[in-house]
């Protein structure tokens, strides 16, 4: 379905450590660099150390490395001209909304469960991480359509 995405992407969260970057990089997965994706948050990132480590490892399951992503904000966009920006929190959905105010952009609130407020074992942890992780991927692809695959 080359045809119906849009050109460029964008995932936004509050810090851009958890959910957008999950986002991004399922994205990127599942599209290549057919369309131009970034993500960002509202705020900085409070801790200074860059993705959540739990989404490290979920998304390593995958065989996706976001180990080396650099949380931003709003702000520190090098382009702010998006076809699409979808929100994965109330707070990003507002600033999303104000950014779309003089532009033609598609603004879409995907609502997606914060897994860092789950507290338990480090497995029930990852567990909640992956739940995002999935959640996301099927709205992706159920928003962008199918992956494309080599040979078909």
């Amino acid at each position: 379905m080359p045809d119906s995405l849009p050109d460029a992407v964008l995932f936004a969260c509050n810090y851009n450590r958890v959910r957008s970057p999950m986002a991004e990089g399922l994205f990127k997965r599942f599209y290549g660099k057919r369309v131009f994706v970034d993500s960002c948050g509202l705020k900085g990132d409070p801790t200074g150390e860059g993705v959540d480590p739990f989404v490290v490892a979920v998304m390593d399951e995958l065989g996706l490395d976001v180990s080396e992503h650099k949380p931003k904000t709003f702000a520190e966009l090098e382009d702010g001209s998006f076809d699409v920006v979808v929100s994965l929190t109330p707070e990003a959905q507002h600033r999303a909304v104000e950014l779309s105010r003089d532009r033609a952009v598609q603004i879409e609130y995907w609502p997606t469960h914060d897994p860092t407020l789950v507290d338990g074992s480090r497995e029930a942890r990852l567990e909640a991480y992956r739940e995002v992780r999935d959640a996301l991927a099927d709205a992706i692809k159920q928003r962008f359509g199918a992956p494309s695959t080599f040979g078909g």
